[in-house]
Formats: structure tokens, sequence, C-alpha cells
């Protein structure tokens, strides 16, 4: 059965539609695989365990009759407690939002798995409303990493991240609005894509407005590409969302890189110190990709770091989102959260506009750039894992998240698409990530890049062993994972 968590989706699909295993024994070894690794990791805020069953059991059906319903029938799929998933409260890891409600609804991205009979395993961890690049909050604690949990597993999906890591699914549904699904991934060790903004659909529509993208956490490229030709689909309710995608961006996988204009900028012209490690990690597979046959040239997109039009863009949001709060309900807030609000109230009208003209002009000068690049590759993150339960590295001198992801969050502002890839671990065996970023609309170029890594060596990384460290040696990793409120436990689905 625990091999059975091992299996990327493409490879259930197979397995299903050849009858070597079914749904239904899939769902309980990533449920047991989940039951076991929450105590340590706390990736979950609930289990779902008896509508999964109840979906796999459907789905095992289908499977024995010829006749499965979508692409992605019987496979596991999390769901970032941020998005809205029918039948369960979607709670955005705040103790500000009551589980009393109908919750009659699934966001678009939830729905279009739900059509194509992919199976709900629970919701996962998120800081509150996603708000920072790790995952704590007041409702649910601290979210760890599954190869060292005495540190981050990064934000604001850290729990997808960890879940998937860890074979609890092989996919999950995150949310990025500054590298939500890049920073953990990178800290976990396993594949996101931050999608073309529009390219996912979301509603209700974020507090964050169009920085926030949705998009797939999967064990490699081949895994998202699959999942975002069933979650790419336009839905009315997203006044945003894009049309059609042109084709199956499974189909365009196997281009390769051969002829590829590629662009390697190790440092944005300097303006990030890179841990060694990292570097060397994501030289390496720069010169895989050189081997492979694209055109390697270093070269930097030459833009001074646009954090303060950032800032004002995403702290306003976060004062958008609190602002009907009272003062007895604020006080429940993460404190960052409630001075990151403060901030956020007192920008004025101009100065929002004029952080839009930033953005504007970053994304004049990113297209520029595309027309001579087909693609941009950095670091994902300058560092690995730092410390879990606090927003910044100890002793860096920085105050807030974004002075540690200079490689994400301007790719927010541009809303192009842009992954990271697992190429390395560094010295204390914690992964590092390459992010690879692509003109608005050109996520196949994305994908295809990262496929070609996978498929030379050069990307993915090994899993870890068993989410424990020198922190917890020795303690033991029993607990009720069933019920209750605290970090590391669950809430039962009916809750």
């Amino acid at each position: 059965m625990s091999e059975l968590t091992e299996l990327t989706a493409v490879q259930l699909v197979d397995g299903y539609r050849k009858g070597e295993f079914s749904p239904e024994e899939v769902t309980r070894a990533a449920l047991e695989r989940a039951e076991r690794v929450q105590p340590d990791v706390n990736a979950f805020v609930r289990l779902l365990a008896d509508d999964a069953l109840a979906r796999a059991r459907a789905s095992a059906d289908r499977w024995r009759r010829g006749e499965p319903m979508g692409l992605l029938d019987g496979v596991p799929v999390t769901v970032k407690d941020i998005l809205l998933l029918r039948g369960h409260p979607t709670l955005r890891g705040s103790k500000t939002v009551s589980e009393r409600g109908r919750w009659g609804e699934d966001a678009p991205s939830v729905a279009r798995l739900r059509e194509h009979g992919a199976v709900f395993l629970g919701k996962t961890t998120t800081p509150e409303f996603g708000w920072k690049g790790v995952t704590d909050s007041p409702l649910s604690g601290v979210t760890r990493n599954p190869y060292d949990v005495s540190r981050t597993a990064g934000g604001s999906s850290g729990g997808s991240a960890a879940a998937v890591a860890l074979g609890a699914g092989p996919l999950s549904l995150g949310t990025d609005g500054g590298g939500s699904v890049r920073i953990p991934a990178a800290f976990c060790g396993i594949f996101a894509l931050k999608p073309t903004y529009g390219r996912v659909p979301l509603y209700p529509a974020s507090a964050f407005g169009t920085l926030a993208h949705v998009g797939p956490m999967t064990r490699d490229a081949a895994d998202a590409a699959l999942m975002l030709d069933v979650i790419g689909a336009p839905d009315a309710r997203d006044w945003s969302a894009l049309g059609p995608a042109g084709g199956s961006f499974v189909d365009t996988l196997d281009g390769g890189v051969r002829g590829l204009r590629v662009a390697y900028s190790a440092s944005l012209g300097g303006q990030v110190a890179v841990a060694p490690a990292v570097a060397s990690a994501v030289r390496r597979a720069v010169e895989r990709l050189a081997g492979l046959g694209a055109h390697v040239t270093e070269a930097d997109p030459d833009f001074t770091d646009p954090v303060e039009a950032f800032h004002t863009l995403w702290f306003s949001g976060a004062a958008r989102v609190t602002q009907q709060l009272g003062p007895d309900r604020r006080a429940l807030l993460d404190p960052g959260l409630r001075e990151v609000c403060g901030r956020g109230a007192r920008y004025s009208a101009l100065e929002y506009l004029a952080a839009t003209d930033v953005r504007m002009a970053l994304g004049r000068r990113m297209g520029l750039f595309h027309t001579t690049y087909d693609v941009l590759v950095t670091p994902t993150l300058p560092l690995t894992a730092f410390a879990a339960g606090v927003e910044v590295p100890g002793r860096s001198g920085l105050r807030r998240w974004t002075g540690w992801t200079p490689f994400t969050y301007p790719f927010n502002l541009t809303q192009q698409p842009a992954a990271t890839v697992p190429v390395g671990l560094d010295g204390d065996g914690l992964p590092a990530g390459l992010q690879i970023i692509a003109a608005r609309h050109r996520d196949d170029l994305v994908l295809r890049t990262a496929h070609a890594l996978y498929e030379a060596g050069a990307a993915g990384v090994a899993p870890p062993a068993a989410p424990v460290s020198r922190r917890t040696a020795g303690r033991g990793t029993g607990g009720d994972a069933g019920a209750g409120d605290g970090p590391g436990r669950l809430r039962p689905a009916g809750s």
C-alpha cells in the first residue's frame, strides 16, 4: 500500500486503466499516509475520509466498466483551505471565519476537478488569508518541512507542498499571490506552477486582486500539465478568466528544449545574494539545459526591485480582506497580519495607482525581454528552508517575508507563468529550487522546459524518508490525528 503513495497522477491513471490497482486502494493508502504524517508536519486542517472513500468507490466502479468520467478519475487531490470545497468549511486559516454556513459551492478549479472524478482527501493549511510566505496561523498552528520538521514548509500553500512531498495525494491545488505555490514547493522538493493570470479561474475573487493565481502543486511537470488541462477551463463566475486553452498542455511536453532561447539570471544583476549550495544546484541544471540543446545566455531582465509597489498592492489587499472586522474579531488575527493591514489601510488611491504604474512598466519590460528570450531561469529562492514558526530567517535583519523572496513576487506583478523545479539538496539535506518564467500565455514553454529537466534526470529530489528531525529525535509521533484544533491535529470532516 505504501508504494501507491509514491506514484504520480499519470502513473495512477495508467494503473487504473490496466486494472493493476483501484482508486479505493490508492485513496486508503493516501489517507493512511496523511494521518501518519500529520502529527509531525501539520499539513491538514481537516481530512475528508468518508467522502473520499465514497468518491473512490464510485470511481472504481467506473473504471471496472471502462467508463472513467474524466482525466483524473480516482486520483487523490488536496485543496488549500483558501479555495471553496462544496460541503465543507473554508476557514482561510483564520479564527475570524465561522464554520457555520451552507458551504454549497465549489471554487472553479475544484469544480473542474470534481467533474473529472478527482477524489478530495482534505483541506490543507494556510497562513491567515494566505498573507505571508510561511505557513502558520492562529487557527491551525505551524506547518513544518517534511525534510526537517524544525524548518518551515514555506507558504502560503505550505500544507499542500508538505502533503504532496510526503505522499498524501500526488496533486494539490494552491494559490499564489507573491510566490505562494513556488515558495513552499521549492522548500519541500516538489514541482509547482503559477500559470498565466486568468488561465485558472478564481472565485470568489481574491482581495489581492490580479496578483492572485491558482496553480497545481505536483510531483513533476507531467502531472502539472495534466492537472492544468483540467483546471484551466473557463468559468463564468470569474470575469477576468481567459478563454479556452489552444490545446492540451500534456501534448506540448515532449517538444524538448533544443533551440530554445534561455536567459539565465543567477542574481537579478547582482541584486540578490544567493546561498552557494542553491546557486550551484541551479547552475548545474542550467548547464544540463545547454547540454540538451538550449541556447543559454547569462542575461538579466534589468529591473530594480519592485518591492515597494508590491507592498502597496499586497498590504492594501490585506486591509481590504479584514476591513469589516470589529475590534473583538480583529484581536484574533495574526499580529503580523494586523500590522500589515494597518499599513495597507493608510495608502491613498494615488499611491495605489502609482504602484500600478510600476507594475505596468515592469510588465512592458518583461514583454520586450521575452521577444529575445523564450524563458528566463533563476533560482526560485536564494536560500533553503529556515526555522519553522517565524516569518523571516533568524539574524537576517529582514522585517517581512518579501525580503527573502525577491525572485518570486515580481512575476505576480507581471502575471507571467512561472514554475519551480527541485534541482538538488544542500548540505543539510534541504531542497533547492530552480524557477522557469515565460511570457504571458506561454505556460506551455514553462512546462516543456521543466519536463525536459525531469526527463534528463536533472530535476527531482529523493523524497523525505520520514517527517522527523534532530528536533524530534526520540519523540513519539503518536496522538489523535482525527480530532482537535491544536497544531498537528485534524478537525473531523463533520465538525
